[in-house]
């Protein structure tokens, strides 16, 4: 990062002596100027610095300028400098967005001081951005979809082909699985990007509620019902909407939600008033929905109408060969979120983690890379369900590897041995060792 920059604007030049000399005393690098265009100049997404800037100017006010900076860069820090008799107008600019404001007369050391946290504001904002992008060069589904195994290749191929139509999709997996990441990917490499993405709990939701909050009520509707409520379904207009645990979602209400699928329009409750409404529904499920309809817990017509395209996600034991770079994809994010560096992994740690069988999924496994950058997650405590020894899950680890290269290539030994850097002597004895045959890895496309 390049050094930190103070832009200084002021039209007294006596004042704005004073103050770079003193804002470069307390170990400042400032660039003064009595000419609002020359700072703005200075300013991109990627500058750091402070812009410190008085409101009482020929020309263009202090206020004005900080409007411009913010079309730039609306997290750069602004400070205002004021006269006794600006205080309302900078309280004003406060709320729209700067930083701080210094009421004349103050001293050069207090301005140093506000200047110093202003700083390390835009230094957290500037390490955080390199983060977003540093993770965003693995962009679009790659980025979103992580891993190697055919299971992810085939999930990344199907998501794109289904984003950029407005076909309804269910989603298929277990509790933990990244249902959700599946129909963000969904919607953000599609065409309703920029346009709502509304996510509803079917199973969160009190049945009391969730009728109210799909559709909305007018007032009066029913007792508590004080005003107009714009409901989910309808603030969604031009997105998308997610039923997450739509196997939750009461009988009664599934009839109503049939409907609006079928129709695209919904009426609020308490009024008899269609309302056209341009969404694409994502429904995600943990159940088999068709044997639920046959046992009565779900309608087998709402379940038929969903199912027109099905997108299913392979469980994480299911794609053990995923986990080293999927644990090093949720690592990142979370150096990103807790600005901790990653510690080295251990090769016992990654044996623990192949060992285990994830019932939680990348949930469960987020979970652990969380811990493992905050250094809560060891050796000794990493996730290990089945209190296996650290000679089981080396075993372990090296067997899911083995398999996944076998899977990879379709079981040809010979791109397998030489893909693992082994022998075709080697390779054939560790295939015995655990019971792997190449038949086994054939694919059946």
């Amino acid at each position: 990062m390049d050094q930190a920059c103070v832009l200084l604007i002021d039209d007294e030049e006596d004042l704005r002596a004073s103050l770079t000399q003193g804002l470069e005393l307390s170990g400042q690098t400032v660039m003064a100027t009595g000419n609002p265009e020359d700072a703005l100049e200075r300013i991109t997404r990627d500058f750091y610095g402070v812009l410190v800037t008085d409101i009482r100017m020929p020309g263009e006010d202090g206020f004005q300028v900080m409007r411009k900076a913010f079309e730039i860069d609306p997290a750069l820090p602004v400070v205002l400098i004021t006269g006794h008799g600006d205080v309302p107008l900078a309280v004003e600019a406060m709320r729209a967005g700067a930083y701080d404001f210094m009421e004349k007369p103050f001293s050069v050391s207090s301005l140093a001081s506000v200047v110093d946290r202003a700083l390390d504001k835009r230094r957290l904002v500037l390490e955080n951005r390199k983060l977003r992008e540093e993770l965003a060069d693995r962009t679009g589904i790659e980025g979103r979809l992580v891993g190697r195994a055919p299971a992810m290749d085939q999930l990344r191929r199907t998501v794109a082909a289904l984003a950029p139509t407005d076909a309804d999709v269910l989603i298929l997996g277990e509790t933990g699985s990244g249902k959700e990441v599946v129909a963000r990917a969904l919607h953000d490499e599609g065409p309703r990007r920029s346009r709502p993405f509304v996510a509803l709990n079917c199973g969160a939701l009190p049945a009391e509620i969730i009728e109210s909050e799909l559709f909305g009520h007018e007032k009066g509707a029913f007792t508590g019902a004080s005003g107009q409520r714009i409901g989910k379904l309808e603030h969604a207009h031009g997105g998308t909407v997610f039923l997450d645990e739509i196997e939750s979602m009461p009988l009664e209400l599934q009839v109503k939600l049939l409907r609006v699928i079928e129709t695209r329009t919904i009426e609020r409750l308490g009024s008899n008033k269609s309302i056209d409404l341009d969404v694409r529904f994502i429904a995600a499920t943990k159940e088999d929905l068709e044997a639920a309809g046959r046992d009565g817990r779900f309608r087998l017509d709402l379940f038929y109408r969903l199912n027109v395209v099905t997108v299913a996600i392979p469980p994480l034991r299911d794609r053990l060969e995923d986990i080293p770079l999927l644990f090093q994809h949720l690592a990142v994010e979370a150096r990103a979120r807790y600005r901790r560096e990653i510690p080295d992994m251990p090769d016992s740690f990654l044996a623990k983690l192949m060992a285990h069988d994830w019932p939680g999924n990348v949930r469960e496994l987020r979970n652990v890379a969380d811990r493992f950058v905050l250094g809560l997650e060891t050796e000794a405590t990493a996730s290990n369900g089945s209190g296996a020894s650290l000679f089981d899950q080396v075993a372990a680890y090296e067997k899911a590897l083995i398999a996944a290269e076998l899977k990879k290539n379709g079981g040809v030994i010979k791109e397998t041995y030489e893909g693992l850097g082994l022998s075709r002597k080697a390779l054939y004895e560790k295939m015995r060792k655990y019971g792997l045959a190449k038949e086994d890895m054939i694919s059946a496309d």
